[in-house]
């Protein structure tokens, strides 16, 4: 099993920046993708970027693109969201999930394995 806890999740103005955190721990080792998703109310959950784990090789959705930049840190299993020039479309519970090799797009949610329980993210205009 894998536990993902996200963190820095809070409330910012709009053009502001916050960054996300998911520390793995767990069977960490059978992982090779991390995305993050967020989901706002009355709307399907969303892909926002996702990195491998091996390779750092990240991938974004268009809605975010230039704007918002995923890392990881592998000697802490931890996967970064840093997200800038924030707006209010951006207001979600943000998700952290972790798939393994070949199970799936990593662009679409049911292929990931483990998620984390969810950071809200509140941009005011």
């Amino acid at each position: 099993q894998v536990q993902l806890v996200e963190s820095g999740g809070g409330l910012v103005q709009a053009g502001g920046s916050l960054r996300l955190s998911c520390a793995a721990s767990g069977r960490t080792f059978s992982m090779y993708t991390m995305g993050w998703f967020r989901q706002a109310p009355g709307k399907e959950r969303e892909f926002v970027a996702a990195v491998t784990w091996s390779t750092g090789s990240p991938y974004y959705g268009d809605s975010v693109k230039g704007r918002f930049t995923i890392s990881r840190d592998n000697a802490k299993n931890t996967v970064y969201l840093q997200m800038n020039s924030l707006n209010p479309e951006d207001t979600a519970v943000y998700y952290c999930a972790g798939k393994g090799a070949g199970s799936g797009s990593r662009y679409l949610a049911p292929s990931y394995d483990y998620w984390g329980q969810g950071t809200q993210v509140t941009v005011s205009s």
